[in-house]
């Protein structure tokens, strides 16, 4: 803890008399069964703000000072026990984090400004939305939201932005201030009643839809590709390799280095092997040619949500994205009553998949007073694009039309 830091909180006018407010540069200095006890309390907690998840991302250093990503970890103590807390990241840098300010940046730049460092409350690399302010109730929440914007106002920071958040959360950024913003991803939900079989879905498609994924997965099963798929403990070393090579071999193929390292993978395999689904694709020879990284919301035989994550492959079929990352996924979901499965950021082919549009949720803030006024009118045209887009989106719903609903 940083005393100094801590002072600097207080005086700006928090509820100093209610929490000691923290600032740690390291995720495994707070408490792993109490953190993890706050995001259990929350609206859809997801397993990628778990305190094992924001550990491997920082002791394999995918997410570190010298990457860009300096921790800074906000939380609010009383008694000595934890109340709220936040996953805050000083960013040298936009990459990595799926809502896009990159023309504000410039805009500073041109303006002879600094805009890094700045300040993000998100999980790094991981664009999915989810409880961000973690806190036993909602003063708590309000309040961490404000120790957070108190430190960047402290350190002279340019700006705060929170990533992906949940409308409860929402509510608190825009009671404080904070100016929101709204992207597009695309989600698949179970049917009500839920599905029985891939069929009984694909027969809720309109006919074009449901022609073109019966052609998609016949060129597959056509190539002699098989799938298999493992859980948990029954993913074995191997597996997570291959997983890797298809991974790496994904990101160097768009001329990247790949954001996560080998020891990242080898810690949530270890420390939350049962949020993990792995489903690898083997040619006619019963060689693995191509793998797609699920995870899973919950450790039970029926998981609520599925996330779609990391894909690669090693050799080339036509359609084999759509099968590894979208149908096998989809048939799992369905076999094993998952309510629930998020595609990612962007990509509108995900409609033709049944995967529908749904709005994503940012909040920022500016300390420089013209350029707050100048995102904000930017922002607002924005949210008219985005909801003219989702319009535009939704007369393409895949459905038959008594089942566009679902």
């Amino acid at each position: 803890m940083d005393n100094g830091r801590e002072q600097k909180t207080e005086e700006a006018g928090l509820a100093a008399n209610d929490y000691v407010t923290r600032v740690d540069d390291d995720p495994t200095a707070l408490p792993r069964c109490a953190w993890n006890a706050l995001l259990a309390h929350s609206e859809d907690p997801s397993p990628f703000v778990r305190h094992e998840y924001l550990c491997a991302l920082h002791q394999s250093e995918s997410a570190a000072p010298h990457t860009g990503w300096a921790p800074r970890f906000i939380s609010l103590w009383q008694g000595g026990e934890l109340h709220a807390a936040c996953p805050l990241y000083l960013k040298s840098h936009s990459y990595g984090e799926y809502v896009f300010d990159w023309a504000w940046a410039e805009a500073y730049q041109r303006h002879g400004l600094r805009y890094y460092p700045k300040a993000v409350i998100a999980v790094p690399f991981t664009p999915v939305p989810g409880a961000r302010l973690l806190a036993r109730d909602e003063h708590a929440r309000a309040a961490l939201l404000q120790a957070a914007q108190a430190y960047c106002e402290a350190e002279n920071i340019s700006s705060l932005h929170l990533l992906f958040a949940r409308d409860a959360e929402m509510a608190i950024t825009t009671a404080q201030g904070l100016m929101a913003r709204h992207t597009v991803q695309f989600h698949w939900d179970n049917g009500t009643p839920a599905y029985g079989d891939f069929d009984s879905f694909l027969m809720t498609l309109n006919q074009e839809k449901r022609k073109k994924i019966r052609q998609e997965r016949r060129k597959v099963s056509d190539a002699g590709v098989r799938f298999r798929w493992a859980r948990g403990q029954d993913i074995t070393a191997a597996d997570w390799a291959f997983f890797y090579r298809c991974y790496e071999r994904t990101y160097l193929e768009h001329g990247n280095a790949p954001y996560l390292t080998p020891a990242f993978f080898e810690a949530v395999a270890r420390d939350m092997p049962g949020h993990w689904l792995l489903f690898i694709a083997e040619n006619a020879q019963a060689q693995p040619i191509a793998s797609s990284l699920i995870a899973l919301s919950d450790t039970g035989a029926s998981p609520a949500v599925a996330y779609g994550r990391y894909w690669g492959a090693l050799e080339r079929v036509d359609c084999l994205h759509f099968e590894a990352c979208y149908y096998q996924p989809l048939m799992w979901c369905i076999a094993h009553g998952v309510r629930r499965f998020e595609g990612g950021a962007q990509g509108e082919h995900k409609m033709a998949r049944a995967l529908l549009p749904v709005k994503t949720h940012s909040a920022h803030w500016l300390a420089h007073p013209a350029f707050a006024d100048a995102v904000e009118r930017f922002l607002t045209r924005e949210g008219e694009g985005v909801d003219n887009y989702m319009a535009h989106l939704e007369a393409r719903n895949p459905f038959k039309q008594e089942n566009a609903r679902r």
